[in-house]
């Protein structure tokens, strides 16, 4: 088998889809175990099927990435270690990652596995990979939301390998950034049980299923991808049925060859309403919009049984070059090696022949029936005393001898040293009588007289009103964008490098690509919900990047907030609607595209409840809550800062809830609690 110079990565959910993506050609797959993996209600892997799996698949020239790419808590860590150890022991080749505290576990205590930075970790610019790339991350999987001359710009910047989805699902909001289910239904996609709400019939105008998008195809984009610089193609779809990987990954090897691929079957296999190219193209238009039809459901029974038949058998994907000795009196010996690794058997003494003796065509033919196997016959050596004759049954003996114990040893599993911890366990934290009051403000209109520690206000209004950085000092802290495309990064940086150089002394950041802007111009950074930290070591691990307050998930609970150890200054958002997506592909656009909206509309659900849809300068918007959040009467858990999140509320309203916050009086309309008191699945 050729090597390719990009890979294939195709999903695997089971043992079925396994054999599905290997024979049909998948350079490296990517699977879960029973734990941290966010799809946990796939039939993921223990111990042994992990290890039989890994076998399975180095046998046959094939690498195996596991899934670590969920959120941990502190009362999990045990057990993450446990998983962790697992892995290592199974020999597989790399780990995907989103939580900074099981990347720092990876990478100190277990170096050699590879580490590569999930979906999840929203690396949508130069300076989120720039960040990963500095702290140690071999691979990254990049935002599905960038464009082809996007996916480029941030390859060539910071010169990371880059791995690029190229075939299923489209998550509506920015990959980490979706806390729609969690906040709905409690089951949190950041924690892989995603119940997909966002597929129910929300509408926006005359729009129906306004946050579902169409399944993505990238496949005719193939070469230009490789072309960019991108090194993995990955497929979507470790919930779905191995029919379904058997054509995406045929699909895409036909592509990358330059064949054409079978579009019908692939769609009839799965699809919402067809495919986008949307995001790659820049398209972002209602043509991206689409959902699971009657029709989409059905199409699959008439491909199934002929996608069955392409993983059905073994596939030869290996080359074996093979050498046959036949001496009088001796055994036959057979040699077979792949390059690295060989294998001499012996087997029945060659007899003189009475007829036909064997030679090289004949031996040839016998031994270079390989099917069911993993190899295809390479090069053939044959050396003969001359009138010699070994049966056929003897050489397919020998044949099936050496392919099994070269099988064999291709397959043997190499674990991973995995170091025990070093480290001294984290300080106890030493939280303050009371927690200081933050408010965050969209417009500089909202702010009220006093009453609170510090103020963060986006970037623009801060530029719009440079006379607050005089008024406030210190306690003025500039927003930065929760997402910023490379087209924007420029303009961010240098905006921001303005106002430093005026005297902001400090930056709040919702993404990672925040950190390394932040550190580069000097100032003091604070670290956003958006970062989800939901346990110590990751809040430790951005603490070491120079981010100096944490701000923790909202979807922590209080007593997981209680848990964190540490010295590090820390704090939670206690009011605000809070935002449950962060949206690119827009769906205002379907009711009359951004020229009419005004920056503000609404979605309302099946049940008639309205969600605000608020938009940042035309690049992207935010799906915000439909009640508050409002805890200032509730049970709170020590904290350093407490943030109220304050959107489109008036001058007035934002000096109540500060009120009603500073004498912890209960709220006088609708709220929630949020997670903070919910068991979070």
């Amino acid at each position: 088998m050729t090597e390719r110079k990009c890979e294939i990565l195709a999903p695997v959910g089971g043992h079925e889809q396994l054999l599905a993506a290997v024979r049909c050609g998948a350079d490296a797959v990517y699977l879960g175990t029973k734990g941290f993996n966010a799809r946990r209600n796939a039939e993921n892997f223990e111990a042994d099927s992990l290890r039989e799996a890994v076998s399975y698949c180095h046998a046959r020239g094939v690498k195996l990435y596991v899934t670590v790419n969920t959120l941990v808590t502190d009362a999990e860590m045990e057990r993450l270690e446990e998983e962790a150890r697992m892995i290592a022991d199974s020999g597989a080749d790399a780990v995907i990652i989103q939580d900074m505290a099981v990347f720092r576990l990876f990478r100190d205590r277990c170096p050699t596995i590879k580490r590569h930075a999930s979906t999840q970790t929203a690396v949508h610019n130069c300076d989120g990979a720039k960040l990963l790339r500095d702290i140690g991350y071999d691979r990254i999987v990049l935002a599905r939301e960038l464009s082809l001359g996007e996916m480029e710009k941030i390859i060539k910047e910071s010169g990371v390998e880059a791995e690029a989805f190229v075939h299923g699902a489209h998550c509506m909001s920015l990959s980490g950034a979706c806390y729609l289910s969690a906040m709905l239904g409690g089951r949190s996609g950041n924690r892989g049980l995603c119940a997909q709400p966002c597929r129910l019939d929300f509408r926006i105008g005359d729009a129906d299923h306004a946050l579902s998008l169409k399944d993505m195809s990238y496949i005719d984009h193939i070469r230009e991808m490789a072309d960019i610089g991108v090194k993995s193609f990955k497929i979507e779809g470790r919930m779905k049925r191995p029919e379904y990987v058997a054509a995406a990954v045929t699909a895409c090897g036909n592509a990358m060859e330059g064949k054409e691929y079978d579009r019908e079957t692939l769609q009839a296999v799965f699809s919402r309403s067809g495919f986008t190219d949307g995001y790659l193209t820049g398209s972002r238009g209602r043509e991206m919009f689409g959902f699971r039809r009657k029709e989409d459901v059905t199409a699959a029974s008439d491909v199934l049984s002929e996608l069955a038949g392409l993983y059905r058998a073994e596939t030869g994907r290996i080359e074996a070059d093979m050498t046959l000795a036949l001496r009088e009196g001796k055994p036959a010996e057979l040699t077979v090696t792949d390059g690295e690794n060989s294998v001499t058997v012996t087997g029945a003494v060659p007899e003189k022949a009475v007829n036909r003796p064997t030679d090289e065509e004949s031996a040839y033919r016998s031994l270079s029936k390989t099917g069911g196997t993993p190899f295809t016959a390479g090069r053939f050596s044959f050396a003969s005393d001359g009138g010699l004759m070994l049966p056929v049954s003897g050489l397919n003996a020998l044949r099936r001898d050496a392919l099994d114990q070269l099988t064999d040893i291709r397959g043997r599993t190499k674990p991973h040293p995995f170091a025990e911890a070093e480290e001294t366990p984290p300080a106890a934290y030493r939280a303050p009588a009371e927690p200081e009051l933050w408010i965050r403000c969209e417009t500089a209109d909202q702010i009220p007289e006093d009453g609170f520690s510090r103020l963060i206000l986006p970037l623009g209004e801060i530029a719009a009103r440079p006379g607050l950085i005089e008024k406030l000092g210190e306690r003025l802290t500039g927003e930065l964008p929760a997402a910023s495309f490379p087209e924007y990064e420029e303009e961010i940086r240098v905006r921001a490098g303005k106002l430093a150089a005026a005297g902001l002394k400090s930056l709040y950041t919702d993404n990672i690509y925040g950190i390394y802007l932040g550190n580069g111009l000097g100032v003091r950074m604070i670290g956003g919900a958006g970062l989800n930290v939901t346990n110590t070591d990751a809040a430790l691990f951005y603490s070491g990047l120079g981010v100096s307050d944490i701000t923790v998930s909202f979807e922590i609970s209080m007593n997981a907030v209680r848990r964190l150890g540490g010295g590090f200054r820390r704090g939670y958002i206690a009011y605000g609607y809070l935002p449950l997506m962060r949206l690119r592909a827009c769906p205002g656009k379907l009711a009359g595209g951004c020229a009419k909206c005004g920056g503000e509309k609404f979605l309302t659900d099946r049940k008639g409840v309205s969600f605000r849809l608020e938009c940042f300068e035309d690049r992207y918007s935010t799906l915000l809550n439909s009640v508050p959040l409002h805890i200032a009467d509730r049970e709170l858990a020590p904290a350093d800062h407490m943030i109220l999140w304050f959107t489109n509320e008036s001058r007035e309203d934002c000096a109540r809830i500060l009120r009603e916050f500073r004498d912890k009086t209960p709220c006088t309309g609708e709220r929630t609690g949020g997670l903070y008191y919910r068991k979070l699945l």
